[in-house]
């Protein structure tokens, strides 16, 4: 993998994943872009506190948490200007597509040269105040 590892570095993401192989290889490889890890967390309830209560540059979350949709918590980041990035194996769900049109998203398994720069797009690009995407 090659990087955009100092367009990332310093960067805190959080990532919400419920199969604990897939988190500890997401956060290891978002540490070796240089980024710090919130996380990573397994439930919407623990990613919604999160959200209230730390400072997040970005976020990388399963769309699926044991038959739990993380959707309250992608639109939680999403109004408070935090870009999110979905990594899914559930991306094609009716109905969900509409709703996170504006997302990008990673099938699963997890494709890290693409993550990579979809992250590089997304989350360095916000360094200017934005409040919402148009």
């Amino acid at each position: 993998m090659s990087g955009f590892n100092g367009g990332l570095k310093g960067l805190r993401v959080m990532v919400l994943e419920d199969d604990v192989l897939i988190a500890m290889d997401m956060e290891d490889f978002l540490l070796g872009q240089g980024c710090e890890v919130v996380g990573p967390l397994s439930n919407v309830e623990a990613a919604l506190e999160q959200v209230d209560t730390a400072q997040l540059d970005g976020a990388v979350v399963d769309l699926n948490l044991r038959g739990e949709l993380s959707v309250p918590v992608i639109e939680a980041l999403k109004s408070r200007g935090v870009p999110v990035v979905v990594c899914s194996g559930y991306a094609e769900l009716t109905g969900v597509q509409e709703m996170l049109k504006d997302v990008p998203m990673v099938p699963k398994p997890c494709d890290f040269n693409a993550l990579s720069r979809i992250l590089a797009e997304r989350f360095t690009t916000t360094s200017a105040p934005q409040s919402a995407e148009s």
